[in-house]
């Protein structure tokens, strides 16, 4: 935890708003401008600590402690990049809404709009105090038992969203359900032009077998984007028990498969080819669910026929390919010093791209 200082190339964190006109390249935190809002909406006082906190590639999140009260501060990247991904004021809205439904989501402290102050707009929320589970999983939730909760507990929790009532005035806003997965597959095909620096034909041909074979969508959701174990957050007490749902950034409304598929597709189990979207590498212990398990426990809570699903896993993985590629050419470019992720996607886009299009021949 660092106090009232910088990092060593003073470019993440500064003190004053003065420092921050000095750089070249501008800081993600104003200490003293941070220290102005959180005065504003009377959340703390005195000096500020702060930290950086959770596994996030585009939107960035800090745990700010001041007078012995935590605070999380959710901003997105440096400028200039495309906004459809980093609207902190929708992203905190969606949670408010979703949080009035009874959904385990942190609850929303402060927005600023005003991108002055950081650069980009941001907001503040509850600090909840838990475990985000990937690689391993804390020592009253690791047996096999309780593997098992935690499996269950993801499943329930997905379910238990979507069967959010998405037709009332606030939540019908968020998105247009109708035609979701036909612009999902349109629109992601644009992006790959707009954020490569190479030739791979496999993008296109997965791409036009996706278009080609769209499913039906059963019913409308709010669809999270990001649904997998590492966005949730488990309470510190058995049974295992989600407490928070986290990052928002990609919510709209849509078909929940597709939500169902990338929690597949990005679930590790033993045996299965891995990728460089395996996220949950812990769920390959005994006592995890398999991804059939997971699938076969969605569609008994929801009544949703699940025999399309292959189709929604190569969409995932086609989707994670572009999504890496930005990340890779912004590698490339020098944008993303001291990355150690970026140099992997040279293969594991390809390798991405060749996994979907194995999981289309199976639908």
């Amino acid at each position: 935890m660092s106090r009232l200082q910088t990092t060593a190339d003073g470019t993440e964190v500064v003190s004053t708003g003065s420092q921050a006109a000095a750089l070249e390249r501008p800081p993600l935190l104003v200490l003293d401008a941070v220290a102005g809002f959180l005065d504003a909406h009377g959340l703390g006082s005195g000096d500020l600590a702060w930290e950086r906190i959770g596994d996030g590639q585009s939107n960035i999140t800090y745990r700010i402690i001041r007078g012995g009260e935590s605070f999380v501060l959710r901003r997105g990247p440096r400028p200039p990049l495309p906004r459809s991904t980093h609207d902190m004021v929708r992203e905190a809205r969606v949670q408010q809404l979703l949080g009035a439904e009874g959904i385990p989501v942190p609850q929303i402290l402060a927005v600023c709009s005003d991108e002055t102050l950081l650069g980009v707009p941001f907001y503040v929320m509850s600090y909840l105090d838990g475990h985000v589970i990937t690689g391993s999983a804390p020592e009253h939730l690791d047996t096999p038992e309780q593997r098992g909760d935690i499996s269950r507990a993801v499943v329930e929790t997905l379910a238990r969203l979507h069967s959010v009532d998405v037709t009332g005035p606030e939540l019908s806003r968020l998105g247009r359900a109708e035609g979701y997965l036909e612009r999902q597959v349109r629109r992601f095909a644009g992006l790959w032009e707009a954020n490569t620096l190479r030739d791979v034909p496999l993008v296109e041909q997965v791409a036009q077998e996706l278009g080609a074979s769209v499913p039906a969508s059963q019913r409308a959701s709010v669809v999270h984007g990001d649904y997998r174990l590492g966005n949730l957050m488990f309470g510190r007490q058995q049974p295992a028990t989600v407490t928070g749902i986290l990052d928002w950034e990609m919510a709209t409304l849509g078909d929940p498969l597709a939500d169902l598929g990338y929690l597949a597709a990005t679930y590790s189990e033993p045996g299965a080819e891995s990728t460089v979207m395996d996220l949950t590498s812990v769920t390959k212990q005994p006592g995890y669910w398999s991804r059939d398990q997971l699938v076969a426990g969605y569609a008994d809570r929801t009544g949703l026929d699940v025999s399309a699903l292959p189709w929604y896993q190569a969409l995932a993985l086609w989707k994670s390919a572009i999504f890496c590629e930005a990340i890779y050419t912004r590698y490339l470019k020098g944008e993303r010093p001291g990355d150690t992720f970026g140099p992997t996607l040279e293969e594991g886009v390809p390798l991405l791209l060749e996994s979907a299009a194995e999981t289309l021949r199976r639908s």
